[in-house]
């Protein structure tokens, strides 16, 4: 199964929710992540918050959503549309949700507040991810609107 991470710029949010995904999921599970107007680098804060986790960063980018190497069987955006943020809409057959998380690019204040800004993005997005991995997956994968609501109820419980 493939996951696809979607926001704007795909350099902090999606790219952390990638890289965790794929460090905790199961063998068949593969996550991806895009932006619909990419940045074109990753954000140095986000690379470096995943590797104080131990996460792998080796091969993550920014990029389209036009050159996605798979075709994904789930989309999650994770734009935030409180903060007023226009959330891309992927038009596939994908079992889709919406998993808001504050942009910690856009952060402002002391490197204190801006670090804390990427850890509690990165806290929100792994305790989803984690909520996400323990569901019944072999079960949800034949029921794509059951999949759907568990998906949604994980992005309002979480964060």
């Amino acid at each position: 199964m493939h996951i696809l991470f979607l926001c704007t710029g795909n350099s902090c949010r999606s790219i952390l929710a990638e890289a965790t995904f794929n460090h905790l999921a199961p063998a068949g599970w593969q996550a991806m992540s895009a932006g619909s107007q990419p940045t074109g680098q990753v954000h140095p804060r986000s690379l470096a918050l995943l590797a104080r986790e131990g996460i792998q960063t080796a091969g993550l980018h920014s990029k389209s959503w036009d050159a996605l190497p798979q075709t994904p069987d789930i989309v999650i955006s994770v734009c935030a549309h409180a903060a007023g943020e226009t959330c891309p809409a992927y038009l596939g057959q994908a079992v889709r949700s919406h998993w808001g998380v504050a942009d910690p690019a856009q952060a402002s204040g002391t490197e204190a507040q801006i670090n804390a800004a990427f850890q509690t993005a990165y806290h929100t997005l792994r305790q989803r991810i984690e909520a996400f991995l323990a569901l019944p997956l072999h079960t949800l994968i034949t029921d794509p609107e059951a999949f759907k609501r568990h998906l949604d109820e994980i992005g309002e419980r979480f964060g």
